[in-house]
């Protein structure tokens, strides 16, 4: 089994920045999983925002975040990160991280940017 944990959502200003921590846990969780985060905006489909390589050395981003979002990995605290600066209202969404391998979501974490 794996689990997923995400936090660090909350309500910022356009302009602002917040780091999104995904913890992971479980017998089943191997450090060399890809990872991704995926956001929900309201009345919206889910959709990817950004994957990163077990290893940490590849990474892929949406175009609308590219620039100003950086996703990243600490496999000792088996944790994966999303900095996210330069918000804008459009970033308003629920943030769900995901182990490409094993199909398994966290709960999500709210972020709201206001303008």
């Amino acid at each position: 089994q794996v689990q997923l944990v995400e936090s660090g959502g909350g309500l910022v200003q356009a302009g602002g920045s917040l780091r999104l921590s995904c913890a992971a846990s479980g017998r089943d969780f191997s450090s060399t999983y890809r990872m991704r985060w995926f956001r929900r905006a309201p009345g919206k489909e889910r959709e990817f925002v950004a994957t990163i390589s077990g290893s940490g050395d590849s990474t892929y981003y949406t175009d609308s975040v590219k620039g100003r979002f950086t996703i990243s990995r600490d496999n000792a605290k088996k944790t994966v990160y999303l900095q996210m600066n330069s918000l804008k209202p459009e970033d308003t969404a629920v943030y769900y991280c995901n182990v490409q391998a094993t199909g398994t979501w966290g709960q999500g974490t709210q972020v709201t940017v206001s303008s």
